[in-house]
């Protein structure tokens, strides 16, 4: 299958290598053109280290032309952080053609931005637009053009926009990740599976203190306590219900079942978080006010969370405070400019409403 994947970090350069390593023809797109030179420099290829050896694949191609990058290929994968989805979404939207798949994995609804700027583009292809719980790689790069893989998602629910376009996208996403994809609806499911913003808000407030105090800080490790996991489970608590209220059902793939070790296998399978603390690849410098954690799950994630939970009618005490808390740590106001479905522009819609465009598109 031709794919293209979209970004330059942790995640874009684990599917691009993972997905050249399985056989299928990968365009990886970058906007940096001095890294996309030197990669090009470099014969196009990655490094891909996992737990059996190292293989080094080689590319398609390697681009900073958006258009040659998706021109033609079945999917188009993008796992950049939420917060650089509006300004991806804008340079792809005139390139979409019909049947073609945009799979962010994961998205904080990111699937609507992809879609309103193909409207807003005034491109009619009817491509669809995907996204699932987690990304399908915990993977760290370990240099410029060599990234590690320390699991491989087993298990992806993932939702869809239009609904109606699913059986088809599905089957493409299928192609890439045989085995692992689970359909779990519309999109705003597949919004609702997230697991960053349910999982990283308390690691990365409640360990604000050894975050600042020590150079560098494992939070999956000396940060994942107790009382800690009580917060998470209870804010887990408050997600599970949004998806019920408003018709969701399960499974639900509650964050316990990531930790435990029988009972229902989460999305990375058992023992992955064992394997990931073990690694040491997460033992990291963390800037409070700049990492993904605070940008993207807390602020965005749990932001549209609470939104959501307007709409269904459901408290979300947790998520207020997290963002309160967090916003203040950053000095912002998390409450003012998130994603909730005002700045997405559905704010003005019912549940029905909202559950009618989500199944028939624009």
């Amino acid at each position: 299958m031709k794919i293209a994947v979209l970004g330059g970090g942790n995640g874009s350069f684990a599917a691009a290598g993972d997905f050249a390593l399985s056989g299928h023809e990968v365009r990886l797109w970058r906007r940096d053109a001095d890294q996309v030179a030197a990669h090009r420099a470099a014969g196009s290829r990655i490094l891909v280290k996992d737990h059996s050896s190292q293989h080094d694949v080689k590319l398609e191609s390697v681009t900073t032309d958006i258009a040659e990058a998706v021109n033609g290929v079945e999917l188009i994968l993008c796992p950049a952080p939420a917060f650089a989805q509006p300004d991806i979404a804008r340079l792809l939207a005139p390139h979409l053609r019909d049947r073609q798949v945009v799979f962010l994995p994961p998205a904080t609804f990111g699937s609507m931005i992809f879609a309103q700027a193909a409207r807003d583009a005034g491109n009619h292809a009817k491509a669809s637009f995907a996204e699932t719980g987690t990304l399908p790689w915990l993977t760290r790069k370990h240099g410029p053009f060599e990234v590690a893989i320390t699991i491989r998602a087993k298990r992806l629910p993932i939702g869809v926009f239009p609904l109606d376009h699913a059986s088809q996208a599905l089957e493409v996403i299928g192609q890439a990740f045989p085995g692992a994809v689970e359909r779990c609806g519309d999109a705003l499911s597949g919004a609702l599976m997230n697991a960053g913003p349910i999982i990283h808000p308390p690691l990365i407030v409640m360990n604000a203190g050894p975050i600042e105090h020590f150079e560098k800080w494992d939070i999956h490790k000396e940060g994942t306590q107790a009382a800690i996991r009580r917060v998470t489970d209870a804010l887990d608590a408050e997600r599970i219900a949004v998806r019920e209220a408003l018709g969701y059902g399960a499974p639900h793939f509650p964050l316990a079942h990531h930790y435990a070790k029988e009972g229902e296998i989460w999305m990375y399978g058992r023992g992955s978080h064992d394997r990931l603390t073990d690694s040491g690849d997460w033992r990291e410098r963390i800037v409070l006010t700049e990492h993904r954690y605070m940008r993207e799950d807390l602020r965005l994630g749990l932001s549209l969370l609470v939104s959501v939970a307007g709409l269904a009618g459901v408290a979300t005490p947790l998520a207020k405070a997290f963002l309160a808390i967090g916003g203040a740590i950053c000095g912002e106001d998390f409450a003012q400019g998130g994603r909730t479905l005002d700045t997405l522009g559905l704010g003005n819609l019912g549940k029905a409403e909202l559950q009618t465009l989500l199944r028939g598109g624009f």
